[in-house]
């Protein structure tokens, strides 16, 4: 309120004195200038008011937008923009002495309005290096409460998915994570959702980032809200962004977004296939046949780092202990390497480490089940 009436108060003023020149203009001699103010004072009362409010909830919204914003970027932008607005209208000065009209002012407005602009925008995209080269990292930009030099900065789709395990299970996560709270709530509502897929992999994704932290794996949740954006993606590249952390992904869009604003970031998918065993044609693997597959007469197994196995006319073995079968090929899929293969001798190890025959009967029987 205070605000509101001290702006309303200097309208007031400059109404009264524009109603003052108006009326005196019209009469010089008579009431004019009299009636003239009175109707200016009045007029601006209302409208100051009014303007003086919206300009008080638009400094509120500003303040608002601004509170997670690192200090160092508002210094840099300011500091930058000002510059900017100078640098206006020191080229605009010799159109105003050349010119001397108004066309040379709106130019030189023009000029620094740009300028000012550009500059701001620049401190922002670049204040955390503009207030590391002026020596004032310590006052501007204080290190957060958690770690940053190789720590990752992921996002839903790097929870949801279970390479972060992988990694971490690996010795490959030294730094830690940093999750900022929206990822986390964000989960947390597709964990609830009604779609079973996406919240059986949101629920994993939860149980995941336990299972690190009890594997000693620095997990640390960052406050950071970013309520002036709306898009989670480019929420998270403005957490990034002011926290100068690699992001650590499972989404093309953020890839690619990352890319465009020239932002560090890590595609897991391509580390995790990266670190994936290469599973040679001709190679012998034990496996466990669990299920069958999509095609006639195949069989599923799964290897210990969760990669799928294929094997070719081998349902007849499903549930009957270990089989040795010899790589055909693998393929990258988005949930690992899978491999197929077909039977090794056609016949499956026993606890003795020998090669056993099918029983022909069994297999018989499975046929005409």
């Amino acid at each position: 309120m205070i605000f509101v009436e001290g702006f309303r108060l200097l309208f007031v003023l400059a109404g009264s004195v524009a109603g003052f020149e108006i009326g005196h203009n019209v009469d010089s001699t008579g009431y004019a200038p009299v009636v003239g103010l009175i109707f200016g004072a009045a007029i601006s009362y209302v409208l100051g008011g009014v303007a003086g409010r919206l300009i008080d909830k638009g400094l509120q919204k500003a303040v608002f937008l601004f509170r997670n914003t690192p200090p160092g970027e508002i210094f840099a932008a300011s500091i930058i923009s000002t510059t900017g607005t100078l640098l206006g209208l020191v080229i605009g000065l010799p159109l105003l002495v050349l010119l001397r009209s108004g066309y040379a002012l709106l130019i030189t407005a023009a000029i620094a309005w740009v300028l000012a602009t550009l500059g701001w925008r620049l401190g922002s995209v670049k204040g955390r290096q503009i207030v590391a080269a002026a020596g004032m990292s310590r006052i501007l930009a204080p290190t957060p409460d958690y770690p940053r030099d190789h720590a990752l900065l992921v996002d839903a789709s790097a929870v949801m998915d279970r390479f972060l395990l992988v990694l971490g299970r690996v010795g490959l996560l030294p730094s830690g994570l940093v999750i900022p709270q929206f990822v986390v709530d964000h989960v947390r509502l597709v964990a609830e959702s009604p779609d079973p897929v996406g919240s059986r992999r949101a629920r994993r994704g939860l149980e995941s980032l336990e299972a690190l932290r009890e594997m000693a794996v620095p997990v640390h949740i960052a406050p950071d809200e970013v309520p002036e954006v709306d898009d989670p993606t480019t929420k998270l590249l403005t957490v990034a962004r002011r926290t100068g952390l690699r992001i650590g992904t499972c989404s093309t869009v953020v890839v690619d977004e990352a890319a465009n604003w020239e932002l560090p970031v890590v595609d897991l998918r391509d580390v995790v296939h990266e670190l994936s065993p290469d599973h040679t044609p001709g190679e012998r693997l034990a496996v466990e046949l669990v299920k069958e597959g999509r095609q006639a007469r195949q069989a599923v197994a799964y290897l210990p780092d969760g990669d799928m196995v294929v094997v070719n006319d081998a349902i007849h073995l499903i549930d009957q202990g270990t089989v040795d079968v010899t790589v055909l090929s693998t393929r990258p899929t988005s949930q690992g390497v899978m491999v197929f293969a077909k039977l090794a001798n056609d016949g499956a190890v026993d606890d003795l480490g020998l090669t056993r025959r099918p029983d022909p009967s069994r297999r018989r029987g499975s046929v005409l089940s």
